[in-house]
């Protein structure tokens, strides 16, 4: 019988730990993840922790043109980029800062790192907007911006706003809300759709009826509330272009009024 031969046993190979691995690495690597990625690897080791708090990681994170953004910005105190990364992505989540002499708020997306933003009602095209006896600026405290339109009385509503595609995130599908107060209920709106849409300026747009009575409009949480106007997909490597969110109720004939108009939000549309 033919007598097999055995070969000797090879070590067993070492276990990696992640502890060993340089910093500068781990850095690198959670930088191609996301914001909430990043803080949930976090939690894996110390090592992983301090990385997650590099400036590397977060410079990813932030806007390539984030440098422009803050140089817009109204307020001494909005954060500046030579600030911790990491608390400048937070602090941009958490409190939208005033741009462009304050008649536009921007922000992040905490979950995904997209540009948001609001367009003031005083940067909006209002039909009669100018005329005191159907529309009035009015000081509101609530208000990011300190001022609201409000809508005294028009048989013919019609606003209008617009914002280039190019300051807003690439490969993003956003929403439009038309962001509005109603402090002792607004009138005339009962039952009565208003016209909304939102595409690129000069292109054919999808129209659809929205309520800004009871039901539909969804609360913000601080007094205000939002309805949708519509979405619109920003394609990667597409020219400059011009988006347009327009709303209006001009078929009814009735009067309407009551309702405060802060703005139109525009952001990342929410994972259902």
């Amino acid at each position: 019988m033919q007598t097999v031969k055995r070969l000797p046993r090879s070590a067993p190979p070492s276990r990696l730990d992640m502890n060993d691995l340089p910093q500068d690495l781990i850095a690198n690597v959670l930088s191609f993840t996301g914001p909430r990625e990043s803080c949930r690897l976090a939690v894996v080791s110390s090592t992983f922790w301090s990385a997650s708090l590099s400036d590397t990681v977060w410079d990813r994170f932030l806007p390539p043109d984030i440098l422009s953004i803050l140089s817009r910005t109204t307020n001494a105190s909005d954060p500046d980029f030579a600030s911790n990364k990491k608390d400048l992505f937070l602090r941009l989540c958490e409190r939208p800062i005033l741009i462009d002499g304050g008649r536009k708020s921007f922000s992040l997306d905490k979950r995904t790192g997209k540009k948001c933003y609001m367009i003031s009602s005083r940067d909006l095209h209002i039909i009669w907007g100018d005329t005191p006896r159907y529309w009035k600026w009015v000081p509101e405290s609530d208000s990011r911006f300190g001022e609201a339109a409000e809508l005294v009385g028009v048989c013919w509503l019609e606003l209008k706003g617009t914002i280039p595609t190019t300051m807003l995130s690439p490969s993003t599908l956003y929403t439009a809300y038309l962001v509005f107060r109603s402090p002792q209920g607004g009138y005339g709106f009962d039952h009565q759709p208003v016209e909304v849409s939102v595409g690129l300026s000069g292109s054919d747009k999808t129209v659809r009826s929205v309520y800004l009575d009871a039901g539909m409009p969804k609360e913000r949480g601080d007094g205000s509330y939002e309805v949708e106007l519509g979405d619109f997909f920003t394609k990667e490597g597409v020219g400059e272009g011009e988006l347009e969110m327009y709303l209006a109720e001009v078929k009814g004939g009735n009067w309407k009024g009551g309702i405060f108009v802060e703005g139109i939000e525009i952001r990342p549309k929410e994972a259902k």
